[in-house]
């Protein structure tokens, strides 16, 4: 039986330092991740393969690896190999989830952070306006219209819109944090859209904002894009905070 033929490395390791071994050995699989040289769904060298790399033990690379599937770059499964994950905010959604269901502070406090982020991402978004994001916000203003009066499928067509967004300033780090942010537009703009009180109008008001907002971006005109991130947030917030204050404490939406 003829031996394997060794395998090329993708991981340029470096000798680990014993203080912080599984973290050097985990940091050096994620660049590998992030530039290319694993591809999302390839499978990695085996516990072993890395151990031997980078002159540590099997415990130690089992380690490094369950550092990464925590951090949602690798899948494990028992009985099979570890295979890379393309790069998402799941993770990060999932706690921004918890948070803006705890409490209305929280809730504040994600959409606030939420709105800084999105003025930044406006401006270079009506930059670079790559074309893929601003097809995206073109579907999302679509679905928004066909959505009208549908809470459901108005708030997916928002949160699309906003990926678009993202999507338009060909970062894909900034792609990530819009995705991680999902948990906190869906629960805001559920709010807003499921008010009692909401008229046709409104509705229509919410789309006009977003039209705006795309044309600036089309038009790359930086500074109006960032106006209109401005002046939507000022219409969505008040109202979308005194239902969840309502929703929090049990009360019906006015």
């Amino acid at each position: 039986m003829s031996a394997e033929p060794a395998r090329k490395s993708v991981f340029a390791a470096q000798p680990a330092s014993p203080s912080r071994l599984a973290d050097t050995v985990s940091d050096a699989i994620a660049a590998a991740l992030f530039d290319g040289r694993i591809a999302p769904g390839e499978a990695l060298p085996s516990e072993g393969e890395i151990a031997k790399e980078f002159g540590v033990s099997k415990p130690i690379a089992r380690e490094a690896l369950r550092q990464l599937t925590a951090a949602g770059l690798v899948l494990t499964q028992q009985g099979k190999v570890a295979r890379a994950k393309a790069l998402n905010g799941d993770a990060l959604e999932k706690i921004y989830g918890y948070a803006v269901r705890s409490s209305l502070t929280r809730l504040r406090e994600a959409n606030e952070m939420r709105r800084v982020i999105e003025t930044g991402i406006a401006r270079l978004a009506a930059q670079r306006r790559e074309k893929a994001g601003l097809a995206a916000m073109q579907l999302a203003l679509d679905e928004m219209r066909t959505g009208l009066g549908d809470p459901t499928l108005f708030t997916e067509a928002d949160v699309l819109f906003h990926m678009g967004l993202a999507i338009a300033t060909g970062n894909s780090m900034i792609r990530v944090q819009m995705e991680g942010m999902r948990s906190v537009q869906r629960e805001v703009s559920d709010l807003f859209s499921r008010r009692a009180n909401r008229t046709k109008a409104d509705w229509q008001a919410t789309i006009a904002r977003h039209v705006a907002l795309y044309d600036a971006i089309e038009a790359g005109d930086a500074d109006l894009a960032e106006q209109c991130v401005a002046r939507h947030y000022a219409a969505a917030d008040i109202a979308s905070f005194e239902v969840a204050g309502r929703k929090l404490k049990g009360e019906a939406a006015p």
